[in-house]
């Protein structure tokens, strides 16, 4: 009998001769030589692969599945992520054969299916941003930036204009500067109010006629909606620049503000976010990105075209014309990421989504007013989807932010992200989100107040944690001593 797998890899629950459960030969012939891997690709010896029976091969999985933390688990609240429960629909949509099996070379006429729910997948998130045209080629969120900021530079230069500066407020995405600098311009930031809000009177003194864009999240990542916004995205066009949105927030206002009524030129939009699709781990992810009328000849990749015939309607993919950016990913995206998408809009329809965003800001409200006396908050009384709290006082004990964040993992539960944005010091900046139950979000209240006693009691319990993690605390002192070395 095979020892129990105590190790960290497959490898060592290895027992000679041990292994799953073999079909047994159906009697098909084999596959014509022309179907298989070539010889000269072919190994000569047998692979290394580990010897072990079913029972183990599962058990070890799920042992390594309950040691990582996930949405599945329990409450993520990781703030700027919006790490929402994966709705278990979007994966049975996804893996429907007509779409899981459709290889990405497929010709139009024989994939009408999938075209036309790029289509309107496309359109549906046009009219939730108020955007004319949506363009589902990203993979990420990131590289939804990057796209954003290469429409605007081929704007300028499509009007024979060279602008350098990006205006960045210190409340944006931690992207936002290094997507500004990959793209060749140069960030520059426009610094908060008291009340954690873009300045107008700050932000004049950095328009000048060399400003190509500024890039905003709205709501920023304080969790607050930036109440001059009409006032902003009019100072930047009458300077001739383009304004971006950073849609990384958009879970706050589905159905009840939309980005093109606010003046935005173009966004970007984190499926894994805002339409709950899978998000971490490097993948799968996919971003949209939206643009007015005057921006959408410079749109990365094909488009879809549909086309009505006596009743008849044929979707196309249509090349991008001369002033495109080119593409940005290969075929159609991450197809199976956009069908989740799609899946979870028609599921919910325009009041579902309402719902969605009302939830989200109900949520965090509610979670912000358990602690708020026991955690400072420093800007806003009231917040959207997310908050951003300070654990100067209790730093001020012996604890930081980092610690209680690790404490935090004794109770079951993730972290919220911790310092950042960089305005607030000893920064927790949580998101609950709309899936969460009011029993789960006043669980995490909970054991915010009792780290926050513990911290007045017994700093050493929060200080060592976390206690019955399968890791226990890093000694961080001397792991940058080693990453030091050399």
């Amino acid at each position: 009998m095979a020892a129990a797998n105590k190790g960290t890899t497959i490898f060592d629950a290895t027992t000679p001769g041990a292994k799953g459960v073999m079909a047994p030969d159906p009697g098909v012939p084999e596959p014509q030589d022309n179907w298989r891997l070539p010889d000269a690709y072919r190994r000569s010896v047998p692979a290394d692969l580990p010897e072990v029976a079913e029972p183990e091969v599962v058990r070890h999985y799920v042992r390594l599945s309950t040691r990582n933390h996930h949405i599945d688990k329990d409450t993520y609240p990781l703030g700027s992520c919006t790490m929402k429960y994966n709705p278990k629909i979007n994966e049975r949509t996804a893996a429907m054969a007509g779409f899981s099996r459709l290889h990405p070379e497929t010709p139009d006429d024989h994939c009408q299916g999938a075209l036309r729910l790029m289509w309107e997948l496309g359109r549906d998130l046009a009219v939730i941003t108020g955007m004319d045209e949506v363009r589902l080629q990203p993979s990420a969120g990131a590289q939804g930036e990057m796209v954003g900021l290469l429409i605007a530079l081929a704007y300028h230069r499509s009007r024979g204009e060279d602008r350098r500066k990006v205006i960045i407020p210190d409340s944006s995405h931690g992207t936002n500067p290094a997507s500004v600098t990959l793209a060749g311009f140069d960030p520059v930031a426009v610094k908060s109010n008291e009340k954690g809000l873009v300045d107008p009177s700050e932000l004049a003194a950095v328009l000048d006629d060399n400003v190509a864009c500024i890039m905003l999240t709205n709501p920023n990542t304080l969790g607050l909606f930036e109440q001059d916004i009409l006032k902003i995205t009019e100072m930047v066009h009458a300077k001739g620049g383009i304004v971006y949105n950073d849609g990384a927030n958009t879970n706050a206002l589905l159905g009840i503000a939309r980005a093109g009524d606010m003046g935005f030129d173009v966004l970007h939009l984190n499926l894994h976010k805002t339409f709950s699709t899978p998000h971490g781990g490097g993948g799968p992810g996919a971003a949209a990105v939206g643009v007015t009328k005057e921006l959408i000849p410079f749109l990365p990749g094909s488009g879809i075209e549909r086309e009505e015939n006596n009743g008849d309607m044929r979707f196309s993919r249509k090349s991008p014309g001369s002033q495109s950016i080119g593409s940005v990913h290969p075929f159609a995206g991450n197809f199976g990421v956009l069908v989740r998408a799609y899946t979870y809009i028609r599921l919910l329809g325009a009041e579902g989504l309402r719902q969605v965003a009302e939830d989200a800001v109900l949520n965090a409200n509610y979670l912000m007013s358990r602690i708020k006396d026991v955690y400072d908050i420093p800007y806003g009384h009231r917040c959207m989807h997310e908050f951003v709290a300070s654990a100067v006082r209790q730093k001020k004990q012996g604890v930081r932010a980092g610690q209680i964040a690790k404490r935090l993992l004794d109770f079951g539960v993730h972290p919220p992200t911790v310092y950042f944005p960089l305005i607030v010091p000893e920064a927790l900046m949580i998101e609950p989100t709309e899936t969460e139950s009011m029993a789960r979000v006043d669980a995490y209240a909970e054991a915010l107040l009792q780290i926050a006693r513990e911290i007045e009691s017994d700093p050493d319990m929060v200080n060592t944690a976390p206690h019955n993690a399968p890791i226990r605390k890093v000694d961080e002192a001397r792991a940058a001593r080693d990453l030091d070395v050399g």
